[in-house]
């Protein structure tokens, strides 16, 4: 493969401190990278440093003769008076750009709700980050450096976005840098994975889950790394391996040796004792919502909506941007009264909501942390039983990454997402029994994220959890829910489920040129009035259409025949795939045993190990299609 870009000895100071030093590495065609950190650590300045938008202070960044790099920059560099088209296409004529089918797949997938003719100035800032990402994918990079590109994406936009970046280079041309905390795309899309910390750029083979697994490794054998960071690493691990069905599709060799390191690590919370716990603090009654809806004038945002939350329940609502899911929320939190129906609430329901805002800051931002935490108890309970910790307000803010020194910070010079964490603690310590987190995983990195999972596995207490990120939902519920079509749709194959009921309902509805289809679309889609659901498919409520598949049925139908093949054919991948992970083990300990100056014989070496890399990939790819079929 083909080397693009290169980095040697580079360093980067800031006033207060260096970010890096001595940082040297490499991107290869084929190459697509997961860039990982804690937020400060330098995962963005060293993308921009691979790109040519930033200097460092030493070192230098090398480029190969001709190759281009596109940049998704967390600026935004939009003109705001050019339309929505001239932004993503220029001056290319309409039969061009509308005959080639990478921009018709980026347009149906990012900008189907946005007019053509939209002025740019006058967009939303998601909107506007959608605008800058279909222009960056629309065009021809050898190089792509995308930082944060999910931010403003729904789930739906997110699992295009995961399809587009692995179609783009599945012939092994060009390269892909990705900052992101979105771990499910990371391990989606991503062939390697790059940590930043403590001044050095760490290298790993493989998506989110092989990073993991190779960081446990790494940490089991290192004395030196904090046990703390170790747990988390490994109950996430545990996850990885016990969690979601789609978690386990890995190869069953990988699978093995994640057995082998989590054997000891127990669930990754008691339901059981869980829920007991939570109908002690609530009782049986919570918030039950019957034939509930809500109209604005002659705007029906929901309707017929039947739901009995129960204690401990754990619950994430998917949806479109528009569906009614806050409206929903306001339902269960009171700040919303039904236009129909009733809403029934416990007498010990304490409803707390994370909101997107920061309010709950409003009133600390000239303090210092310390100071807004001196006036709250000297102790909290979290957790029960056995397992039942006494933690103090200090030692939450721990948990949560907060340093000492951290503590003296006034709250208005924190950062985005140190506001976030502050901003949940003292929603915690306020002892809620019931807990609405509307997307709580912005600003946060994925050490970050990975805390707040396992302080909220010892919550005990009702749950529920809107949010696109994909990893985070399905971590911290048990179940799903979709508000579609004015209603409320139990999701009991979770967020796959909803992904074909949305590509159902497109196809229902008939699909629309992308230019034009957000003018109408989006309004039926606030209104919620024709019955229909967002897209004019089925009610959300009703059954499936006739003849169509029903929740949960496989996607497509093979015959016996057809199955016993593709059983064999899966049974023979996961056969070589051993075979050839064994022949490149092996070549690993032959590369570090070898005279380094024989050039000749490492160059023949590498060349086989390459080989064999490129060809467990397409094993790996095959063997997740199979795995697919089969399901």
């Amino acid at each position: 493969m083909a080397h693009l870009l290169g980095a040697e000895a580079l360093r980067l100071e800031f006033p207060t401190t260096i970010v890096f030093d001595g940082v040297s590495l490499g991107v290869d065609e084929g190459d697509r990278i997961g860039i990982v950190g804690r937020n400060g650590d330098g995962k963005s300045s060293l993308m921009r440093m691979l790109a040519g938008l930033q200097e460092p202070d030493s070192g230098r960044v090398t480029v190969r003769g001709g190759v281009t790099i596109g940049v998704l920059d967390q600026e935004d560099t939009l003109d705001p008076s050019h339309t929505v088209g001239h932004a993503v296409v220029g001056d290319t004529p309409e039969h061009e750009w509308a005959g080639d089918p990478k921009v018709r797949d980026v347009l149906g997938g990012l900008l189907k709700d946005l007019p053509w003719d939209a002025v740019v100035g006058e967009l939303s800032g998601g909107q506007r980050r959608r605008v800058a990402l279909a222009r960056l994918l629309a065009g021809d990079h050898d190089v792509l450096a995308l930082d944060e590109p999910t931010n403003h994406l729904d789930v739906e936009a997110i699992t295009w976005l995961a399809a587009h970046l692995r179609n783009r280079w599945s012939r092994n041309a060009g390269a892909l840098l990705l900052v992101t905390h979105d771990r499910w795309l990371l391990d989606e899309v991503c062939t390697a994975t790059w940590e930043v910390h403590d001044r050095i750029v760490e290298p790993f083979e493989g998506g989110y889950a092989a990073y993991i697994l190779q960081r446990v490794e790494r940490d089991r054998q290192s004395a030196v790394i904090e046990q703390r960071r170790k747990n988390l690493a490994r109950k996430e691990l545990a996850w990885l391996r016990r969690g979601a069905p789609a978690r386990t599709s890995k190869p069953k060799f990988r699978i093995d040796a994640a057995n082998a390191l989590i054997a000891d690590v127990p669930e990754i919370r008691n339901p059981t004792e869980l829920r007991s716990l939570a109908t002690s603090r609530l009782g049986k009654d919570v918030v039950d919502l019957h034939d509930a809806g809500v109209s604005y004038g002659d705007n029906e945002v929901l309707r017929g909506v039947e739901w009995r939350i129960a204690p401990g329940e754990r619950t994430g609502i998917l949806g479109v941007n528009g569906a009614g899911k806050s409206t929903l929320l306001g339902l269960v939190d009171g700040s919303v009264a039904p236009t129909a129906g009733r809403v029934k609430r416990g007498k010990t329901v304490q409803v707390a909501t994370l909101t997107q805002r920061l309010d709950e800051l409003e009133e600390h931002l000239d303090s210092p942390v310390r100071v807004v935490i001196e006036g709250l108890r000297t102790t909290y309970t979290f957790g029960s039983g056995s397992k039942a910790q006494e933690l103090s307000p200090g030692q939450l803010l721990e948990r949560l990454g907060f340093s000492a020194a951290q503590l003296s910070t006034p709250v208005k010079d924190l950062s985005g997402g140190q506001k976030r964490r502050l901003q949940l603690l003292l929603i915690l310590l306020d002892q809620p029994n019931v807990l609405i987190l509307d997307e709580p995983t912005n600003d946060l990195d994925t050490d970050m994220l990975a805390a707040l999972e396992d302080l909220l596995d010892s919550w005990p207490g009702t749950l529920l959890v809107v949010s696109h990120d994909r990893y985070f939902l399905e971590r911290v519920t048990d179940q799903q829910f979709a508000v579609m079509g004015g209603g409320l749709r139990h999701l009991p194959g979770g967020v796959d489920e909803y992904l074909r009921l949305r590509r159902e309902q497109r196809s229902d509805g008939g699909t629309r040129a992308a230019r034009t289809s957000s003018g109408s679309d989006g309004g039926k889609r606030a209104a919620g009035t024709s019955g229909t659901g967002a897209d004019g498919g089925q009610p959300a409520t009703g059954p499936a259409s006739a003849g169509g598949p029903t929740p949960g049925a496989p996607s497509s139908a093979l015959s016996g025949a057809e199955r016993r093949a593709a059983q064999k054919e899966l049974a023979a991948a996961e056969r070589r795939m051993e075979k050839v992970q064994t022949l490149i083990d092996a070549l690993h300990e032959r590369l570090a045993a070898h005279d380094q100056s024989d050039y000749t014989g490492l160059g023949t070496l590498t060349e086989e190990l390459r080989t064999l890399e490129t060809e467990l990939a397409s094993l790996e790819e095959r063997w997740l299609e199979l795995g697919e079929l089969l399901a």
